[in-house]
Formats: structure tokens, sequence, C-alpha cells
């Protein structure tokens, strides 16, 4: 339950400023054509995304029509399935399978990429995993020492580069070292770059193509971390980084400062891309596995059915 709680208090912002409003809307009225003006604007505001409302609004409608709906306390129930189908079941993890495992963190600049890359390796170590992490962000000055600090709080080793030092050498040191000492997982922490840098982007491959010279199929995760505090702008940049290194999953950082919660519907509409992880708060056990079930209801009301929800 303290998992669960955690997800309910990072959605606070999104449900009272924006879900809230619409869990108003769809109290025990009629369903008018005013509500459904209502209904909409919420959820654009909601930054549920355009084209997302509009879809949701014509199954919405559809459904009401089809099943002869006229309560809007029954449309509620309706537009949390809607929502919850939007959020599809993830494919299982690609890992856990093999000898050493390799996932590539991403994402631009002030994402809480390097943090999270520490309580991703706090996680996997609660599962019996052996972690070692690589700090291959030489770009930016101290974020190997950043690393290095989060590394010693979670208890995980970390191999570090000079400053300005090839990224990809790092990486190759990183993954010798793991083979070398029995570690299965290595958790990479890229440099933070905006997506629109083309020659960092291109740095961003060479790197990727290190992990796969050294072990064949790898990496098995490339995850790209998103500040929800940007909402529905984070879609270019998710854009471009699937499109350059093949992202495989997202991990959404910052939910418990932000109103704009919504915007994962948007995002995992148009990319297609499961979220795998989402970020509530500054501790190490505050990355939670992402539950499209707990995160709707979340929204909504923040209660959740028994069986439901995040488990630890």
């Amino acid at each position: 339950m303290r998992v669960l709680q955690s997800l309910r208090d990072g959605l606070a912002r999104t449900r009272q400023a924006a879900f809230g409003r619409i869990a108003q809307l769809l109290g025990a009225t009629e369903i008018t054509e005013a509500l459904w003006e209502d209904l909409e604007a919420a959820l654009i505001q909601a930054d549920v995304g355009v084209r997302v409302t509009m879809e949701l609004m014509d199954r919405l409608r559809e459904r009401v029509r089809r099943e002869g709906i006229t309560r809007a306390d029954s449309l509620r129930a309706l537009l949390k399935q809607e929502l919850r189908a939007i959020l599809r079941d993830p494919p299982p993890l690609n890992l856990g399978r093999r000898p050493l495992e390799v996932v590539l963190v991403v994402g631009v600049n002030g994402s809480g990429k390097t943090t999270t890359v520490a309580k991703l390796a706090y996680q996997f170590q609660r599962q019996g995993r052996r972690v070692l992490l690589a700090a291959a962000d030489t770009f930016r000055a101290a974020a190997g020492e950043q690393l290095e600090i989060w590394a010693e709080r979670a208890g995980v080793p970390c191999i570090s580069g000079q400053p300005g030092a090839d990224p990809g050498a790092v990486l190759f040191d990183t993954l010798q070292a793991a083979r070398a000492r029995g570690y299965d997982l290595v958790l990479a922490d890229t440099a933070g770059r905006l997506h629109t840098k083309y020659n960092l982007m291109q740095e961003l491959k060479k790197v990727r193509n290190v992990a796969a010279k050294v072990i064949p199929d790898a990496p098995h995760e490339v995850w790209l971390v998103l500040d929800a505090t940007t909402g529905q702008n984070a879609l270019p940049q998710a854009r471009e980084f699937h499109q350059a290194v093949g992202v495989t999953g997202l991990i959404l950082t910052k939910l418990d400062g932000t109103a704009k919660g919504g915007a994962v519907f948007a995002i995992t509409r148009e990319l297609g891309l499961p979220v795998r992880f989402v970020g509530v708060g500054e501790g190490l056990e505050d990355l939670l596995p992402f539950d499209a079930d707990a995160f709707v209801e979340g929204l909504f009301d923040g209660t959740f059915a028994n069986g439901g929800g995040i488990h630890e």
C-alpha cells in the first residue's frame, strides 16, 4: 500500500488541477451537448492532447449512443475504460535471460536522467541483480561525480571516465569490467543532449554501437527519460531519440511536481511506446513501476480496487 499511496500522492496536482474538474462534470447529471463540450475542453486542459481528445470523444459518443446511456455518472466509467485502453499493457521486459545485459538510459538535459539511473540500480539490486553503472555522460561537468554519489547511496559500483573522454570508451571499459567481475546488468547513463543537436545524437548512436560490438545483442533495453513537467512538449524529443537509437520504453520523471500528468496518454498514443516507470519523488524508492490501472484510478480519486495497482 505504501507504493500505491506514493503514486496517488504523485498524481495529486494533475488530479486536483485537471481530472478533478472532469470528475465533477461526470457526476449524477444528464448527458447534454453542453456536457460534451465541457468534457472536451477539460480533457484538452488536462494535457491529454487535441488529437487524443478528439478520438476519445468520438468513441465515447458512439458508446453512449450504442449502449443507451443517459447519465453522466455512467459516462465516467466509460471514460476510465477508454483512457485505460490507450495505455496498453507493455510487453514483458527484455531482461533477465542472459549472462550480461545492457540498458542505455537517454534523455535531454535536466530530465532527471542521472538520478533515475541510480534509482533503477537500487531497484534491480533489490531484485537480486548484480548491477554495475557506466558513467558515460562525459560531456557535462561533474556528471560522473554526481552519478558516483548516487551510486554510493544506492549501494552499487560505478565506472567513470575523465571529463571530456569518449563516452563509448567508458561504456566499453564498463562492459569489460562487468564480464570480468561477474556482473549481470550494466546501466549506462549517457550525456543529456538536446534532441535537435545532430552531432550529439550521432554520438549517442556510436555509444549504442559500442554496446553491440562488445555484446552482440546489446543494448537489450533503451529507456528514454522524459520530464513530466514539460507535458506534450516531450513528444518531439521522444520522436528524435526513438529514430536515433530505437527507444524501447519511457520513464516519466517529476510526476509529483506537475499538473500535466495527462500527457502520458498523448505520448503513449503518438509513439506506441510503453511507460516503464514513473518518478514521484527524490528518494531512491520513488521510482515506481508503471501500472496503467492504478494510474487511471489515481487521476480521478486515488482509490484502487483490491488486487489492482502496483505491488512491491
